[in-house]
This record gives C-alpha cells, sequence and structure tokens, in this order.
C-alpha cells in the first residue's frame, strides 16, 4: 500500500438558505458545492481500488 493523496482542507462547502413562501410556511432550500480538494482526490483515486481513512481537523 502506498500513499498517493495527502491534503488538508474543507471537502464540500454547504450552504443553507430558508425561504419564507407566500402561505407563511418555511423551507431550507440545501446546496453543496464540491472544492478544489474534492476534485483533486476524486481524479487521483479514479479507477484504483483505495482505502479511505479521514480525520477532522480541529480547529
Amino acid at each position: 500500500m502506498k500513499e498517493i493523496f495527502k491534503r488538508e482542507g474543507v471537502f464540500v462547502e454547504f450552504e443553507e438558505k430558508r425561504v419564507r413562501l407566500e402561505n407563511g410556511d418555511e423551507v431550507v432550500h440545501k446546496q453543496e458545492h464540491p472544492t478544489e480538494l474534492w476534485w483533486g482526490l476524486k481524479e487521483t483515486i479514479k479507477g484504483k481500488r483505495v482505502r479511505l481513512i479521514v480525520y477532522e481537523i480541529e480547529e
């Protein structure tokens, strides 16, 4: 087993927006945006058999 990818950062940016409807109800729109980290990992592991281990970095 060899290391082929090692970077830190935010994997996916997440956004939530509350919208009030005409009838008074409120709905939540959720959006996810992949980051450079996501795209880089995707391209690196494409077609390979891998084991992923993810650590959360405390801020």
